[in-house]
């Protein structure tokens, strides 16, 4: 379980001028690649970790579905189905137990142990990291209490918004969702360039962001409008965010890089609520933007629909995401926020969306065009980089509303 660049890592770093957008070309380095690489390495050794210290090599010996393994482990279904299949899937991924697809379309996949686990210390992977890049740092933190919460998560006796939000743990996620995290600021960025690609021309526009949490991705869009000149077209930005904790701490990040700016409108949103009985009048946007939000919105179609309301006629939204490469591919954020019910228990729809967490750019394309939006497209192209690079997780996609 190497932490080097495979070929096609490689192949990547010396073709991304071809397939990136010049802003992204120095985004998405080899620095970020190595990191990427290192972090994959370190969750799946927090994984298996989990994975020892719950007993599951017992139940796997034979091969077994999740739903099978749960039930053997005496874990709580309802909150343990998704995890657990991400951690199967997750180790799967590195060869660590076998996955046996399912005879039939609708048949569940089974997995058994490939052989005795290895031991592997995850200090390994976060030793490596620090010296190339330490302000991912942060996102290891986070995952080692994630994953030491896990047992008694699947077992029934925490909650996982207790283990990952409880008071002395608000400070990591500060720290989390901050343009500073090498991981989480390329979807800021990735949104950012997608938005201003997106913007209708001219003055006077109105800016809906949709969970702004601590406010990176408004910093990241309003710093680029105001690289490129188009701040001044900005009438109103109306930043907005459910927690309070993070409502004042984005609007005093704000206030800190922009002052008193007329434009800011800072205020509480709940996107699975209607809008416009939270102030958001019909067709009166110009562009609705969220990043890293939508996902957990607990029926996505509705939350689609009032985006679309809130839209003025060919107005824009802009999703930035991280993004599932392709079906049933584990993806290594999902091991924190799997443990929220938001992120892997939503209303499902067979159409786009078959599971909790995040979706594929297939899964997003149809529940935008099924609700409402044309000429979806991805900045930078998911499409065509997921063939090169499996591990590239983070894009934004842009539709307008019909």
């Amino acid at each position: 379980m190497a932490s080097a660049l495979s070929a096609l890592d490689l192949d990547f770093l010396a073709r991304r001028e071809e397939i990136l957008e010049p802003a992204l070309v120095p985004v998405f380095d080899e620095r970020f690649l190595r990191s990427a690489v290192h972090y994959d390495e370190f969750v799946t050794r927090l994984a298996l970790g989990v994975f020892r210290q719950t007993g599951l090599e017992a139940f796997t010996r034979a091969p077994a579905t999740t739903a099978e393994i749960v039930e053997r482990a005496g874990f709580v279904p309802e909150r343990a189905l998704a995890p657990l299949d991400w951690i199967l899937r997750q180790l799967a991924s590195h060869g660590i137990v076998e996955r046996i697809e399912g005879d039939g379309s609708e048949a569940p996949a089974r997995y058994r142990l490939a052989g005795p686990p290895p031991d592997l210390d995850p200090a390994e992977p976060e030793a490596a990291q620090k010296a190339i890049d330490p302000s991912w740092s942060v996102s290891y933190a986070i995952a080692r209490v994630a994953a030491a919460g896990y047992p008694a998560f699947l077992r029934g006796e925490a909650a996982g918004e207790e283990i990952l939000f409880s008071p002395e743990r608000l400070g990591l996620w500060f720290e989390y969702f901050s343009n500073a995290n090498g991981l989480y600021v390329v979807n800021n960025i990735c949104g950012a360039l997608c938005a201003e690609m997106r913007l209708p021309a001219g003055g006077g526009l109105r800016i809906l962001e949709i969970g702004g949490g601590l406010g990176s991705g408004a910093l990241a869009l309003l710093e680029r409008l105001e690289k490129s000149g188009r701040l001044g077209d900005v009438a109103r930005y109306d930043f907005t965010e459910i927690t309070p904790a993070f409502l004042r701490r984005g609007q005093r990040n704000l206030a800190a890089r922009f002052g008193d700016a007329a434009f800011l409108q800072p205020g509480r949103l709940d996107m699975d609520k209607p809008f416009g009985e939270q102030g958001i009048e019909e067709g009166s946007v110009s562009l609705v933007y969220a990043v890293n939000t939508i996902h957990v919105a607990r029926d996505l179609s509705f939350t689609l629909q009032e985006v679309r309301r809130a839209l003025a006629p060919g107005g824009t939204v802009v999703i930035s995401e991280c993004i599932r490469p392709f079906p049933h591919q584990a993806v290594y954020a999902e091991m924190v926020f799997n443990l929220m019910e938001t992120f892997r228990a939503p209303i499902l729809d067979p159409r786009f969306r078959p599971n909790g967490g995040f979706l594929t750019p297939e899964q997003w394309t149809g529940a935008l065009e099924a609700n409402g939006f044309t000429d979806v497209r991805f900045v930078p192209d998911i499409l065509t980089i997921r063939k090169k690079y499996p591990l590239f997780y983070a894009t934004a996609a842009g539709a307008t509303r019909a």
